[in-house]
């Protein structure tokens, strides 16, 4: 570094500072020679980051300037760590020749680097999408665009209200949001990771309409179903504009606009996403979850095409029992078998694809292109023999490409380098100019040897050697003793100490050709590449339909090989209102188990809307709950479901209100959070609706909390939802003598010897206890403790309860008497009755000390 003059007013820095001016929410990497450089904050920040050391440099306004460097070759890992943190970066590359430069040498933006416009394959996870959105509107409507730059998939969407919008945001989880600078500060989307203001123009309906069409070549947007969504193409306007800042390029893998409604799916909130744990456990992991068990994909495009479809479940039936009966025939003499290793050749086509469009494919990915490419012949062999009408369309798309794919394997050595920076791509023979080149080149050691020979053969004298180096090119050397008796032709070239060094028309003629050849032969091949890329860029849309066949065959295949090693069956969906599984299983919790997993069913129809569930904690009612979740979930997305059998008619939300936790940082507690889940459900579900309420009500005290579920209970009995009602609120169990649609169901357990075993069986009727002391002394809570419960427990239920042992009769319109021996309850007292009849107005004074002194006999 020390060529370089530091201070802030060299034209060197100058120039950087203009550039650092045009980017100035970005970290700057300058390139200097073989390193990336930062200066002032953003050495600062990025030395703290990424770890690295922060040194100073020359000075600006008397101060050191702050700077820190990372060697250009190992910038990736850097990169990848920033934009996990949600960084972006701008990167600056010297785009002039040092040689001819006079003052710094030119250098300019190539590139810039945000969380979610990354293509480069180290810097994505590979089975997840990583989405760009953005956003417009107000409350009263929303227009929502995202963008997948690693697929070209784009698609707009408008949405009433803030709650479907966040709910709609938790499904897509975008890694960057864009949102109007003249919004106000602190709104629910500007809490979410990952977003960016941008100025109020960039989302100009006009500008955006216009960008659009040019971009898909069209002459308006009647094509794609969008010509009235206003808000949503302003949106999309600005995630073009925004995404061709970002790649300073064309874009010609974004070929077209998908309108998606929420009314085409099965809408999950974002609480009963999370509950569901479908790609994302509680924790935050992905073990345990949905996909880590219905992922096997043989691609890291059709696992993430399996999660998009596990977070957007399907209503249109027809969709559904196309991928059912693709996957039926799969499952057919093992078809899915010889499919699957044949996947596996093809890769990730879809991000490789994407790449080439933006011109930033690497010599690896036209390697997994050309093998990718190699396969599919082999591939349709074998569709050809699948008749499912699905199947047959993917057939359709997935075309073979001989020319292409003899191109490139005429054109790219078998295992490529990194990348094309130093050559060493292109193959043997694709180019007669490129061999040429590269052989004088590879000849030149040669070349000298001979040459040395003959010189000393020549001059006689046999210390006479021929060299080369970086700075004088190449030379003959002679010892300063023989010098004298070089031959006339000898041209001197430099005076070392104890020797001199020649140069003779022959060599130098030798020398132009030579060094000319190598940096020819570099950019001859460096152009050969670029060529290609832009072939390939030619078939970009038909390899695209290819690529996204492909990783649906991938799922679909995936789907019947789960199918058949989880034993899952094929659900039927139909016309008339119910849910009925046979021996139901939770698809995750079996796998867990070391013990089999205890199957249960599920029945419900237009005479029984509602489950109300008892029985003990730990006795397998949150796992009855969610099972019936994940198989109506699993049954939407056209995959077969771990059951028996299933009959189903299709449902248009679900909802989960399982558990909870406080919020802190949206300060509400856990009673809060629970409260704003189950008013959603209730504003929101409809006669189409699953909905699983488990133990609502229990933050608050016994009878508030009660009362809750009670009426939520009964609201949800008459909106006709299909409802799972989990509860240790025994009171609720009488449900069923008021609302025809309840019906009572409750797990098992067996008490032996004061210890409790769970039998985990669903069966009809309440349960007999709770069994709250058993878990409480499974969980290890000391002895003593236990015994005095049980003390407290027994003095409960003697008070609670009449003394003939029978719980009182509830009057009408009054909830009647605790069944379970709660902790706050108790009965009237036989003195309150009486109070309650008694008129004070009517008694002398007399009768009122004596009526005193009588109940103090019966107290």
């Amino acid at each position: 570094m020390s060529q370089h003059d530091f201070s802030a007013h060299t034209p060197m820095m100058q120039q950087y500072l203009k550039i650092k001016q045009q980017h100035p929410d970005q970290l700057l990497f300058y390139r200097m020679g073989d390193f990336y450089e930062l200066f002032y904050a953003d050495a600062q920040k990025a030395a703290k980051l990424l770890d690295i050391t922060l040194t100073a440099r020359g000075q600006s306004a008397g101060q050191p300037i702050p700077m820190a460097g990372i060697p250009f070759h190992s910038a990736e890992g850097y990169l990848a760590k920033l934009v996990r943190l949600g960084e972006s970066v701008a990167i600056c590359e010297q785009i002039g020749d040092p040689a001819t430069s006079k003052g710094p040498v030119e250098r300019q933006v190539v590139r810039i680097l945000t969380p979610g416009t990354v293509s480069d394959e180290a810097l994505l996870d590979e089975r997840r999408d990583n989405l760009l959105a953005a956003l417009l509107g107000d409350e009263r409507l929303f227009g929502l665009a995202v963008l997948d730059i690693t697929s070209g998939r784009f698609s707009v969407q408008e949405i009433k209200g803030w709650e479907s919008l966040l709910a709609e945001l938790e499904r897509l989880n975008p890694a960057e949001l864009l949102i109007p600078d003249d919004w106000p500060q602190d709104l629910p989307a500007e809490r979410r990771p990952g977003a960016r203001r941008r100025a109020p123009w960039d989302f100009d309906r006009a500008t955006g309409f216009k960008a659009l069409c040019q971009q898909f070549a069209t002459q308006d947007l009647n094509g794609f179903g969008c010509q009235n969504l206003t808000l949503a193409i302003g949106a999309a306007g600005c995630l073009l504009l925004y995404a061709r800042e970002t790649q300073r390029g064309a874009l010609p893998h974004i070929r077209s606009l998908r309108h998606e409604s929420l009314d085409d799916a099965v809408i999950l909130d974002a609480a009963s996403r999370r509950n569901l744990e479908l790609d994302t456990n509680l924790a935050g992991g992905r073990d345990n979850t949905l996909q880590s068990v219905v992922d096997r994909c043989m691609t890291a495009m059709g696992s993430r095409l399996l999660c998009r479809w596990l977070n957007r479940p399907l209503r249109e039936r027809g969709i559904i029992e196309g991928r059912q009966q693709a996957i039926g025939c799969l499952l057919d003499d093992y078809r899915f078998e010889p499919l699957q290793p044949r996947l596996k050749e093809i890769g990730d086509v879809e991000r490789i694809l994407a790449r080439i469009g933006l011109r930033s494919a690497r010599p690896r990915d036209l390697a997994r292109l050309r093998d990718a490419l190699a396969a599919l012949p082999e591939l349709q062999h074998h569709l050809a023999t699948l008749e499912a009408p699905r199947l047959q369309e993917l057939a359709g798309s997935i075309r073979t490409y001989p020319e292409l794919a003899d191109l490139l394997a005429r054109a790219i050595i078998d295992t490529p380098p990194a990348v094309i920076r130093d050559g060493g791509v292109i193959k043997r023979g694709y180019d007669a100019e490129l061999d040429e080149l590269q052989l004088l080149s590879e000849n030149a050691g040669q070349y000298l040897m001979d040459l040395e020979t003959r010189e000393k053969t020549r001059t006689g004298l046999p210390n006479l050697k021929v060299g080369y180096n970086r700075i004088h090119g190449y030379y003959i050397e002679l010892p300063r003793v023989q010098a004298a008796q070089a031959p006339a032709d000898y041209i001197r070239r430099q005076t070392l100490k104890g020797a001199e060094r020649f140069i003779t028309p022959e060599l130098k003629a030798f020398e132009d050709k030579a060094l000319s050849a190598k940096s020819r032969a570099l950019a001859r091949e460096k152009l050969l590449y670029e060529q290609l890329i832009e072939q390939l860029i030619e078939h970009l849309a038909p390899l695209q339909d290819t690529a996204a066949a492909l990783a649906e065959l991938d799922v679909l295949g995936n789907l019947a090989e789960r199918a058949l090693n989880l034993d899952f069956n094929c659900p039927r969906f139909v016309d008339q209102p119910c849910l009925r599984i046979e021996q139901g299983r939770h698809p995750v919790v079996e796998q867990v188990l070391s013990t089999p997993f205890v199957a249960n069913d599920v029945s419900l129809d237009d005479s029984t809307r509602m489950l109300i569930i008892t029985g003990p904690n730990m006795g397998g009612k949150s796992t009855y709950m969610r099972q019936t979740a994940l198989i109506v979930l699993l049954a939407h997305i056209g995959s077969y479901v771990p059951a028996r059998a299933c009959e189903l008619s299709a449902v248009d939300r679900i909802f989960t209100r399982i558990g909870s936790s406080d919020d802190l940082a949206g300060g509400r507690s856990t009673f809060m959070v629970e409260m704003s889940e189950t008013a959603s459900i209730l504003h929101n579900a409809s006669e189409r609706s699953l909905v699983l309420m488990d133990e609502v009500g229990r933050g608050t005290s016994t009878f508030d909390g009660l009362s809750l579920a009670w009426a939520a209970a009964e609201h949800l009995a008459r909106l006709r939802a299909f409802t799972l009602f989990a509860t240790h609120y025994f009171e609720l169990t009488v449900l069923p003598d008021s609302e025809p649609v309840v019906a009572n169901v409750h797990l098992n357990a067996a008490e032996h010897h004061e210890r409790i075993v769970f039998l985990h069986h669903v069966l009809p009727g309440p349960a007999s206890q709770s069994y709250g002391l058993a878990v409480a002394q499974l969980a290890g809570v000391p002895d003593a403790v236990i015994q005095r419960a049980r003390e407290h427990l027994r003095r409960l239920e003697e008070t609670s309860l009449p003394h003939d042992g029978s719980a009182a009769p509830a009057r009408p319109g009054q909830a009647p008497a605790p069944l379970q021996a709660d902790l706050f309850a108790s009965q009237p007292h036989p003195l309150l009755e009486q109070i309650e009849r008694i008129d004070p107005d009517a008694l002398t004074p007399r009768q009122a000390l004596d009526l005193i002194y009588a109940w103090k006999m019966q107290i």
